[in-house]
């Protein structure tokens, strides 16, 4: 027993670090991802950034629940673990000790014999209740991040439409917060849309007056949905369909595409609503786009 004692202790010791892991990785996949550094750009951004806005999103308490769920749950996790730990502990004992017991028998305690044979099977039984039952809880908290992923989307969704610019079945909604190109799609589709992307004049208008008075006296470059990654000079949207209406600024000085293979993502300027090509690391506020007959 002093044994068994020990090594429950010494097992409950060695999964405190493990839980705390565990904690770290859920944190870290429901948390909002850490704004990049802000990078200067060529002369079309000021010397001077604004302060960047909180942004318009009210999905954090969902998730702040959904979170403390699933570390309450992982904590249940934990425990059953060390249960299970002791288990197997004391079963390799109750082993042990009947093993021992046969050797010494000679055939004259079947009444003993059965008893443990009966000990045996009552403890693999307990550990195979117990594995039932983490199993079932590793799917609740599949549910649970699921439900919150989803929850989270059909809240973005109604806010781009409640807050921002609709265009015919499209909502538009300006983020003003820095993220590289890959951070900015990224936020977009866990707000259940993607970023802009302006296929015609008139979304392209619409886009252009609505950036213009977000920013408004400023000149704020937001990412868009395009880019030539796959292909130099083939510029394809978010979605992987190809872009067939283009703005590029058109200047004496400055006549865009100009980057080459180095520059490879797309913004939209806020002054004019002219395209730039830029390096896709850069940080910039982005817009992103949502379909209003979509509905989770």
């Amino acid at each position: 027993m002093a044994a068994a004692h020990r090594h429950s202790q010494a097992s409950r010791r060695a999964h405190v670090p493990w839980l705390n892991v565990l904690q770290l990785l859920v944190k870290r996949h429901f948390s909002q991802a850490s704004q990049p550094d802000v990078k200067k750009g060529r002369g079309d951004v000021p010397d001077a950034l604004p302060v960047s806005e909180l942004e318009p999103t009210h999905a954090t308490s969902d998730f702040e629940n959904s979170y403390n769920y699933v570390l309450s749950r992982l904590a249940g996790m934990d425990q059953a673990i060390h249960k299970l730990n002791v288990g197997h502990y004391t079963l390799d004992v109750n082993v042990g000790q009947l093993m021992e017991h046969l050797s010494r028998m000679d055939g004259k305690e079947p009444a003993a014999l059965a008893r443990a044979l009966a000990s045996v099977m009552n403890r693999f039984a307990f550990l195979s209740n117990m594995a039932a039952k983490m199993v079932e809880l590793e799917d609740q908290i599949r549910d649970v991040y699921q439900h919150s992923k989803d929850n989270r989307k059909e809240m973005g969704r109604l806010e781009g439409c409640q807050k921002g610019l609709r265009v015919g079945y499209k909502c538009y909604l300006v983020y003003n917060s820095y993220e590289h190109y890959a951070g900015a799609s990224r936020k977009c589709l866990e707000r259940g849309g993607r970023m802009a992307m302006p296929r015609d004049r008139r979304e392209q208008e619409a886009l252009a007056g609505y950036v213009k008075s977000f920013f408004h006296p400023g000149n704020w470059p937001v990412w868009l949905g395009i880019n030539d990654l796959s292909s130099e000079g083939r510029y394809i949207f978010d979605d992987g369909t190809q872009v067939s209406y283009f703005q590029w600024r058109r200047h004496f000085l400055s006549s865009q595409p100009d980057g080459g293979k180095r520059e490879n993502c797309v913004a939209m300027s806020s002054d004019d609503g002219d395209w730039w090509d830029h390096y896709c690391d850069r940080a910039m506020n982005y817009l992103c786009e949502f379909d209003d007959r979509v509905a989770l």
